[in-house]
C-alpha cells in the first residue's frame, strides 16, 4: 500500500551504518513531527536522496561502499538539500565546509539529540525563509531591483538575485556564505561576534560550534579578496570576530 505523505510534513534522510544511531534520531525526529527515511551505506543514501528528495539530509561521514563526503559532493550536485555532516573526527572540518563539497553544516559525535534536532530546524527553517522570498518576487522588479541592493566599497549584494559581485565581477558564494556577507555588509564597519553570527545567520543560540564561522569566512575570503593575508573587505577584528570594511578607506 502507498504512503501517503503530508506535503507539509519534512522528510529527512538519515545515513549512518551504526543502527542504533539511526534508532535514536529516527525516535527524536518523529517525535518533532518530521518524516524519516534511512540508508546504511553510501550507494544507498544517493539514489534514496536522488529518488525521494527529501527536504534535509543527516549524512555520516564513514560509510560502507562510498564515504560521506563523496555521497555530499553527488547529493549536491543534484539537489540544493541542507545537509548536516555528522562526523567523530575535527580534522574534518574544513573538507566538511568546503568549497568544493556544498555542506551546509557539520555536528560532531558524540552529540546531544537536543542540538542535533535544534540545528535541523535551523537548517530547514532558512530553506523556507529563502523559498518564500523567492516565491514573492513581484514581476514587475526593474526598480525593485535597483533598490534591493547593499553596496560598499567594492562589495555588490543583490538581494533579489542572491548574487555578490566584487568590483563588477560576479562571485559565486554558497547561500550561507551570502547570508554571512549579507549581515556584515547590512551594518558596515560594525564588529559583529561569532557568538551573534550563528544565532542570526545559523540559527542557533549558542548550540553552534563557532569554528564553523571562522571556516565560513576564510571561504568567503578565498572568493573575494585579491590577498587573503590582507583582506581589504571582510576584516577580522582579533578576540572580538569580523565586520565589512565600511567602504571608506
Amino acid at each position: 500500500m502507498e504512503e501517503n505523505i503530508d506535503k507539509d510534513v519534512k522528510t529527512i534522510l538519515i545515513v549512518d551504518d551504526e543502527q542504533p544511531i539511526i534508532d535514536v534520531l529516527v525516535y527524536n525526529l518523529k517525535k518533532e513531527g518530521y518524516r524519516t527515511i534511512e540508508a546504511n551505506d553510501g550507494i544507498t543514501a544517493v539514489n534514496m536522496a536522488l529518488d525521494e528528495k527529501p527536504d534535509l539530509m543527516l549524512l555520516d561521514i564513514m560509510l560502507p561502499k562510498l564515504d560521506g563526503l563523496s555521497v555530499c559532493k553527488r547529493v549536491k550536485n543534484s539537489l540544493n538539500i541542507p545537509i548536516i555532516m555528522l562526523t567523530a573526527k575535527d580534522g574534518e572540518i574544513d573538507k566538511i565546509l568546503g568549497l568544493e563539497l556544498g555542506a551546509d553544516d557539520y555536528i560532531t559525535k558524540p552529540f546531544s539529540v537536543r542540538e542535533l534536532v535544534a540545528r535541523v530546524k535551523a537548517n530547514l527553517r532558512k530553506v523556507d525563509v529563502v523559498s518564500n522570498v523567492q516565491q514573492y518576487i513581484p514581476k514587475n522588479t526593474e526598480k525593485k531591483k535597483k533598490e534591493n541592493k547593499i553596496v560598499v566599497g567594492d562589495l555588490e549584494l543583490d538581494l533579489d538575485k542572491f548574487e555578490v559581485k566584487v568590483r563588477g565581477e560576479i562571485i559565486d558564494l554558497t547561500l550561507r556564505e551570502f547570508e554571512v556577507l549579507k549581515f556584515l555588509a547590512t551594518q558596515p564597519g560594525q564588529v559583529v561576534t561569532r557568538e551573534v553570527l550563528l544565532e542570526k545567520v545559523w540559527g542557533y543560540e549558542y548550540y553552534g560550534d563557532i569554528r564553523t564561522v571562522d571556516v565560513t569566512v576564510r571561504r568567503i575570503r578565498e572568493k573575494i579578496e585579491k590577498d587573503t593575508s590582507a583582506p581589504k573587505i571582510l576584516i577580522t577584528k582579533r578576540g572580538v570576530g569580523y565586520y565589512v570594511q565600511d567602504g571608506k578607506n
